[in-house]
């Protein structure tokens, strides 16, 4: 089954709001782990929208789980990521003017820029993902970069219309899955997934680790973070079809 790693970012997002203390991101890092996540998620955004430099150091002291940093493959970032050393770093495309993280990075397109990144976070001893869309050539090069693993962007088979739509979505995913395991990869999913579309994904062969973060805060602000973390681990938990 796969590890299902919480995104705390939009914890963060309410606080920043208010510019104020709560609600506090690692507090929820402790209920996530209580409702039995496997791995706490956050991204330190260059403009520090929602995640602060303090609950990253913070995180890395407490969280006794896997702690998942998700970053640009900027100098800022990864000296900071390099410094505080999370078990994992997955490299993402960012930029100031989306809402939230917009398609998988191209990596074919900045190879030299990603590859050093992948390099100087691997010899901190990181192990290092890529957050790229189900996309054969992306994978392929992200295996040669060295990086440990992929995440395959999901937000279009979250975003589908009709259920033809998204059949054709979850096949490209499946697809694309096929050529990570084949080349060596480890194989993550994220982006969008909610209660009502992660199952699903969560049945496809070799999904190691889910990254999910918006509907799990959506829900808790209704039912509790412990108890929306454990609703979802019991979706990605639940025996495949």
């Amino acid at each position: 089954m796969p590890a299902l790693g919480v995104n705390i970012d939009h914890v963060a997002t309410v606080r920043q709001a208010r510019r104020t203390i709560e609600p506090d991101p690692v507090w929820a890092a402790v209920l996530a782990e209580l409702g039995g996540a496997d791995g706490i998620t956050l991204h330190l955004r260059e403009d520090r929208r929602h995640i602060q430099d303090r609950d990253l150091r913070l995180l890395k002291q407490t969280v006794q789980v896997k702690l998942n940093l998700e970053m640009a493959a900027e100098e800022e970032i990864t000296r900071i990521a390099l410094e505080v050393r999370p078990d994992q770093a997955t490299l993402v495309p960012e930029k100031r003017q989306e809402i939230t993280t917009e398609g998988g990075l191209d990596v074919l397109g900045n190879r030299e820029k990603v590859g050093q990144c992948i390099q100087r976070l691997k010899d901190a001893g990181i192990e290092v993902s890529l957050f790229v869309d189900p996309d054969a050539a992306q994978i392929e090069a992200s295996k040669e970069l060295g990086a440990d693993a992929v995440e395959l962007h999901t937000g279009r088979y979250a975003d589908a219309s009709t259920q033809a739509e998204q059949d054709r979505e979850y096949q490209a995913l499946v697809d694309a899955g096929r050529v990570a395991l084949d080349v060596g990869l480890l194989l993550h999913m994220g982006h969008g997934l909610t209660y009502r579309n992660v199952s699903r994904i969560a049945a496809i062969a070799g999904v190691s680790e889910l990254n999910i973060g918006h509907s799990i805060v959506a829900r808790a602000i209704m039912v509790g973070f412990e108890q929306a973390v454990r609703e979802m681990k019991a979706l990605v938990s639940a025996p495949r079809s």
